[in-house]
């Protein structure tokens, strides 16, 4: 439909008809279904730290990996369209520590126990992959929001040491010692 240009910008309502028409339409599902049945891609997302809200750079690489799923798309391809998340580890000890006002790991198992703490570090984690999952809608990123794989599921940890037993099985695995560039 075409329409007579608004003499005001105003990016906000526009972002917010433009997402409307998307999620009455089904848009975004819409574009991971089209090509179902195709040569299947599937993308791995790497996953950004819910450490907070997502910064400038990671707003722009979650916009190049969608346009390249909707290029793939455009192309031919059914490509999985699941987000990720990094959801453990040291940034998200760090940041909780932080917010507990904790000042030593010696801390964390006198004043709050270690099953708290990680209890709190699944909250904190659950809470920012919300808010980053709402961050990136904005941006009108088409990913399968839905259905995102969460690193802190119990079925993703058994499914990383069904994967690390099946390489020892096979003998993929060797000790040595080297030096990690992060």
């Amino acid at each position: 439909m075409v329409r007579v240009p608004e003499r005001r910008y105003d990016p906000k309502s526009i972002q917010e008809r433009v997402e409307a028409l998307w999620k009455s339409k089904e848009i975004p599902k819409r574009a991971g279904e089209i090509r179902k049945g195709e040569k299947r891609i599937y993308f791995l997302d790497g996953p950004p730290y819910v450490t907070g809200s997502i910064h400038v750079g990671t707003a722009w690489n979650k916009v190049l990996k969608d346009l390249y799923i909707r290029y793939k798309t455009m192309r031919g391809f059914w490509v999985t369209r699941r987000p990720g998340f990094d959801m453990h580890g040291l940034p998200i000890e760090v940041k909780v520590e932080g917010e507990l006002g904790i000042k030593s790991k010696k801390e964390i198992e006198e004043k709050i126990g270690v099953d708290n703490f990680i209890r709190y570090c699944k909250e904190y984690s659950l809470r920012y992959m919300r808010v980053n999952t709402e961050q990136f809608r904005k941006l009108g990123v088409w990913m399968d929001w839905e259905n995102p794989y969460l690193p802190i599921t119990n079925e993703y940890i058994e499914s990383a040491w069904w994967t690390l037993k099946r390489a020892h099985e096979r003998g993929l695995l060797e000790r040595g010692l080297g030096v990690i560039f992060w």
